[in-house]
């Protein structure tokens, strides 16, 4: 029993390194670095990841390349599943449940801790960030900073536009190193920042200033961790500025993590002083885009997870939420909340796309022309060809799933004013060349082949 546990610890360990040498090491230390071998049988291989991200990135994103390497390792298929420890310990408590012990329960210890406010949100966490291509690098970025902070990526600039996620992204982070260290982690906005530094100079000068700027220097000097929020409203503060320049110094050179956020780039903050913004781009400042349909659609389920009509929605009420909130989470938020309490005082059995339009008709314009994008014309050309959107930007080469690649590919090229370069880094990041080359070969095609012609036009119909 023992050899055949060591035997697959190895055969994974082997796996590891194989994954290691097709990754970065960037993408290897977030998504792979911290997996643990649950069981191995015949056909399927158990998977403890650190988050439910890990579940969700490793069985679409990296999954072919994980089959593939196991395959070259054993020369087998496998069946792959991940859990996270909460979940393997659902899985073990139902088990202890449907076989009663008369163990006694050993109490756990309680730690006694000294109070620190750190104003972070408990439920805004990795867990529940649902992550797609828009936010990727973000989340890869934020995961580093999270496991190892004060060490790299300092500081962590975050930037996008208003309402896609960054804050909930920044308290992911400072929940993550709470729960797993005793740093001492203090989230802020500059507003907040700004506010607390004016009271120094309305204050007449005396004992009274002396000890208040002692405790604000206190408040944000002696901290392990400064998360501090849409730092673009410093602009036209000169002395608070001036201000954090300091505090940023002093965390600085005692390798104390920073993490900002902003609705522009470090370049774009025309407004605030040369020597903040210079040290704003000495880590890895990494944006944020707007999430594509397919994550408006999967944050929108995530959204609804929790509520009482989690189990009464459809996919068309998803999809027309998502086509109506296109840019901003905080509108598909707003959205779901108006769902909720239109549905609440009219209580349907179930909820269906015309209640949806119905309830949702001062939220969302029901007239919106919607131009088409890739990841639209992605879910058209998958849903036509029975395949998922994930075929389209894996590596599978069967014939049913290439054919469809290369016409999503052509019509991206065609009804889209996209490059090759977005064309192809939206088709799991392949090169431009091979964009040119399903678009060429779908091209040379149509000039003799009617039924490639018609099958196209029926497709943009349903466009």
């Amino acid at each position: 029993m023992w050899g055949e546990v060591l035997k697959t610890q190895e055969i994974f360990q082997e796996f590891l390194k194989l994954i290691q040498d097709e990754v970065s090491s960037s993408t290897y230390s977030v998504w792979f670095n911290d997996l643990e071998l649950i069981s191995m049988d015949e056909d399927k291989i158990v998977i403890k990841v650190p988050l439910q991200p890990h579940k969700q990135v490793l069985g679409v994103t990296y999954i072919d390349i994980i089959e593939d390497k196991i395959f070259e390792l054993t020369n087998k298929n496998y069946k792959f599943e991940f859990y996270t420890q909460t979940e393997l310990d659902e899985m073990a408590t139902s088990i202890e449940s449907s076989n009663p012990s008369n163990k006694e329960e050993v109490p756990k210890e309680k730690k006694s801790e000294e109070h620190w406010e750190t104003n972070l949100k408990p439920n805004l966490n990795f867990d529940n960030y649902v992550v797609g291509e828009s936010n990727r690098l973000a989340f890869i970025s934020a995961m580093n900073v999270a496991q190892s902070p004060g060490t790299i990526r300092n500081p962590l600039f975050i930037y996008g536009r208003s309402g896609i996620g960054k804050t909930h992204l920044m308290h992911a982070i400072g929940n993550y190193i709470t729960e797993h260290s005793d740093k001492k982690v203090l989230y802020t906005t500059s507003n907040d920042f700004r506010d607390e530094y004016a009271v120094i100079s309305k204050l007449e000068k005396g004992n009274e200033t002396i000890e208040y700027a002692n405790k604000f220097k206190n408040k944000y000097r002696n901290v392990d961790v400064l998360i501090i929020d849409d730092i673009q409203f410093l602009v036209g503060a000169e002395l608070t500025q001036q201000e954090f320049f300091y505090t940023f110094e002093t965390l600085n050179q005692a390798n104390k993590q920073i993490i900002i956020s902003s609705d522009r780039s470090p370049d774009d903050l025309k407004k605030i002083e040369e020597r903040l913004r210079s040290r704003f781009k000495w880590g890895l400042p990494v944006d944020i885009y707007p999430p594509d349909f397919e994550l408006r659609c999967e944050i929108i389920k995530q959204k609804l997870q929790n509520t009482i009509i989690k189990d009464r929605v459809n996919r068309d009420v998803i999809e027309y939420i998502a086509n109506g909130c296109p840019n901003d989470v905080r509108h598909i938020e707003g959205t779901i909340n108006r769902l909720l309490a239109y549905t609440a005082m009219m209580t349907p059995e179930y909820i269906d796309l015309d209640f949806a339009i119905e309830a949702l008709k001062d939220t969302i314009n029901n007239n919106i022309f919607q131009e088409n994008t890739i990841p639209h014309i992605q879910k058209v050309v998958a849903d036509y060809f029975h395949i998922t959107v994930e075929d389209l930007k894996g590596k599978k080469r069967s014939n049913n799933i290439t054919r469809p690649r290369h016409i999503a590919m052509y019509l991206c090229r065609t009804e889209t004013e996209e490059n090759l370069v977005k064309i192809g880094f939206e088709f799991g990041a392949r090169d431009h060349s091979t964009v040119i080359a399903s678009c060429e070969k779908i091209k040379n095609e149509l000039q003799n082949n009617t039924t490639l012609d018609n099958l196209l036009k029926e497709i943009k119909s349903k466009l």
